[in-house]
């Protein structure tokens, strides 16, 4: 984990207390994040971190191990004390509040079910210090229970479970104080693929009956952060590097980490020539969103982002599935290279290729047939599916 001056292009400096590039979708926030740090001597775990969570909204806290998401669920839930900064539930300040006054559901990835509990028992516990009535328990505990798909089991104990129906439970027991928020660290990271695919679509199911409540969700999993979020929010070195849509970080990503972070992206070096199409006139909905570029001695074309140089030295980010094998003059957008590498991997078979600069990927579907190691291929695109990139 590194020191608070870590900056990334695109973003600004998490030291520098400036609003990181996490706004909410609409509504006001359920949870407000304002300049939150979190410092373990002369590390920063969080560095000035400004992010609003809207009601009805999942958002998911996405990056590699250290680089801050539990930590800021832990901040927001209580655990974690902050450094410096507040944390605010609606208009309300609960920096100072304890845990269990912030009424938040938390859900952790080792389940932390009391195993002297049955699963009924589990989602009452706590009904108990609210000081709700027995009939009122009872009501709760059946009705969110039959939420998550559980009401069968409600008389088992913990370890008579497998490890998706715990987490069930645990998401029921979270659920049953009616929290203003759902926050889930790392919840599926225990399971099997398949199980994680299902507990995801139960999730979605899950917000879809309990619309107005807001989901934090932390994963290092991209697949699992596009498949249930709303908002991502990228974290680096204890500070937001990226956040938006999941779909808009993937396809116009707003620096190098997050092409990166996505989907294996392809990452060339490239000059700018300009706002220029050297092999046909522009048109009206070309100017100012598409440029020209060098790669090697080839000229193509990319997307400008908002935050592509206007000229000099760049990257041209393009992905492996954005890619194809040429098939005519209609293909005007060109790279030419040899064929290092053929690799089938079920569904594509990705294809290695070098160019004049650097190697490059490209996935094709499995049924096409592939090009031969050492043979010379034309790979085209889309200028729409490319983007100009700074270079660090």
């Amino acid at each position: 984990m590194s020191s608070a001056g870590t900056r990334l292009p695109g973003t600004e400096s998490p030291v520098a207390g400036r609003a990181s590039p996490a706004a909410p979708v609409g509504g006001p926030p359920q949870i407000g994040v304002r300049g939150v740090s979190v410092r373990y001597g002369a590390q920063f775990a969080l560095a000035a971190v400004e992010l609003d969570i809207a009601a009805g909204e999942v958002v998911v806290l996405l990056g590699k191990s250290g680089s801050g998401k539990t930590t800021l669920l832990r901040t927001i839930a209580g655990f974690t004390p902050p450094s410096a900064g507040r944390i605010f539930l609606g208009d309300r300040d609960v920096t100072l509040l304890p845990p269990h006054a912030r009424g938040l559901g938390l859900v952790v990835q080792n389940y932390a079910l009391f195993p002297h509990l049955r699963v009924a028992e589990n989602v009452a516990f706590g009904l108990h210090p609210r000081r709700c009535s027995p009939p009122e328990i009872e009501r709760t505990v059946v009705r969110f229970l039959e939420m998550v798909g559980m009401s069968a089991y409600a008389r088992r104990y913990p370890h008579e479970l497998s490890g998706g129906q715990q987490q069930r439970v645990a998401i029921a027991r979270a659920l049953a104080i009616r929290p203003r928020a759902l926050l889930l660290d790392e919840p599926l990271s225990a399971l099997d693929a398949p199980l994680r695919a299902e507990m995801i679509e139960e999730l979605r199911q899950l917000h879809a009956q309990l619309p107005e409540m807001a989901i934090v969700y932390v994963t290092h999993d991209q697949a699992e952060a596009i498949a249930i979020g709303h908002r991502i929010v990228l974290l680096h070195d204890g500070g937001i590097v990226a956040a938006g849509a999941p779909r808009d970080l993937h396809d116009t990503p707003p620096n190098r980490y997050t092409a990166e972070f996505f989907g294996q992206a392809n990452l060339l070096p490239a000059r700018i020539l300009g706002d220029a199409f050297p092999d046909r006139a522009p048109t009206a909905g070309d100017r100012g969103k598409q440029v020209a570029v060098y790669v090697g001695r080839q000229v193509v074309r990319a997307a400008r982002t908002p935050t592509a140089p206007d000229s000099g030295s760049a990257l041209l980010c393009v992905r492996p599935h954005d890619l194809r094998i040429a098939g005519g003059p209609a293909d005007d957008n060109r790279l030419s290279g040899s064929v290092r590498s053929v690799q089938w991997l079920g569904a594509v078979q990705r294809v290695l290729v070098d160019l004049a600069q650097s190697p490059i990927r490209v996935d094709l579907p499995s049924y096409v047939t592939p090009p031969r190691p050492g043979e010379d291929v034309v790979l085209a695109f889309d200028p729409a599916r490319a983007v100009l990139l700074a270079e660090s």
